[in-house]
């Protein structure tokens, strides 16, 4: 009988993270980039640009004017989906028709001054700052009595539905702990109780020991595609010792949390010679008040690019109604990021 190969049959792939399941088909794609593969043109542009309303000095649209500032900028989103004065109320008719009000805000980060810049062309000392600002607004955020979840996160690329290409990431609080970090939530204490250990501790650990899905690590951090990767190149940035948020890093972990984004963001924009789109963003303990030693700080990395610059993957038919499925192993997206070069391409 024929024995089982993960590079040959298709299989499911259990996330511990969420408790989810993913559908892998390595046979639809033996060979995932014998295809051609295009580049798009240079994205060139200005260092200012006196339209955009997240550069130094400008008007914003909501009216406000920034400040001349030179290196993070953090406000208020003008036009935030989350509110903080939002009465308390809720409706409920029986079992089936539920709903609650839900107050928070959002906050938009500029990572830097400069309106041609991302993090992957970025100094790691610049790129520090942004990790502080990050720490910061953890911090002073999740002192408020009624916010028991922050979300730190980056959509770059309008392919993601970024809105403005001038570096930047947004900082939703609210309530209550949505979806996913709360089916993290879940998992990360089940583990905990049970090991006495983060999951995501042992995890790198293996991960470690394996090697077939690591894309680089330094002193603190480990950047892995996961065993459970939904999207083609999917990433994962782990710290190496189990920290339950942003505040319980050191000086020297906040350096290679910020030297960990570097690395791993500009595998991305090599792969294809383009400024490579994803949806990025941390997960780490609420902000309710208690201890969470179940939790392990971590960094997602979503992107959507699958075969080049121009062909994406797209979460359609039985994406939706069943499970996530990928023609690609985690271990064969790993392999191609890691065979790229070390040095920023140049458009």
């Amino acid at each position: 009988m024929e024995q089982f190969e993960f590079t040959e049959h298709s299989h499911r792939r259990y996330n511990p993270l969420t408790g989810d399941w993913i559908l892998v088909s390595p046979h639809r794609t033996k060979r995932p980039w014998q295809g051609k593969v295009e580049k798009l043109s240079g994205d060139q542009r200005p260092q200012y640009d006196p339209t955009c309303y997240l550069c130094p000095g400008n008007e914003r649209a909501g009216g406000h004017q920034n400040p001349d500032y030179k290196e993070t900028f953090v406000f208020q989103n003008d036009f935030s989906s989350l509110l903080p004065e939002v009465p308390k109320g809720e409706f409920k008719n029986g079992e089936l028709f539920l709903a609650q009000s839900e107050r928070g805000f959002c906050k938009v980060i500029c990572f830097s001054p400069r309106h041609d810049m991302t993090i992957p062309e970025m100094e790691v000392s610049a790129i520090r700052k942004v990790v502080d600002l990050w720490c910061n607004e953890y911090e002073a955020i999740g002192k408020l009595d009624y916010i028991n979840h922050v979300q730190i996160f980056e959509n770059k690329g309008d392919i993601m539905g970024c809105s403005n290409p001038h570096p930047h990431g947004q900082i939703w609080a609210q309530e209550n702990l949505p979806g996913e970090p709360a089916k993290e939530d879940k998992m990360q204490k089940a583990y905990y109780q049970k090991h006495g250990r983060t999951l995501l501790f042992d995890y790198v650990q293996e991960e470690l020991k394996s090697g077939e899905r690591v894309l680089a690590e330094n002193a603190s951090f480990v950047a892995v595609v996961p065993f459970w990767a939904t999207w083609p190149f999917e990433a994962m940035i782990v710290s190496k010792q189990a920290r339950q948020n942003l505040l319980q890093l050191n000086d020297t972990e906040r350096t290679d949390f910020a030297d960990m984004y570097k690395q791993l963001t500009v595998m991305y924009d090599n792969l294809f010679e383009v400024s490579f789109p994803y949806s990025a963003g941390i997960h780490q303990a609420p902000t309710d008040g208690q201890d969470h030693p179940e939790w392990h700080l971590h960094m997602h990395f979503f992107p959507p690019l699958l075969r080049s610059a121009t062909v994406k993957k797209f979460m359609v038919g039985y994406e939706m109604l069943a499970n996530p499925q990928r023609d690609i192993t985690a271990e064969q997206s790993a392999q191609r990021l890691r065979d790229l070069p070390k040095k920023h391409y140049k458009a």
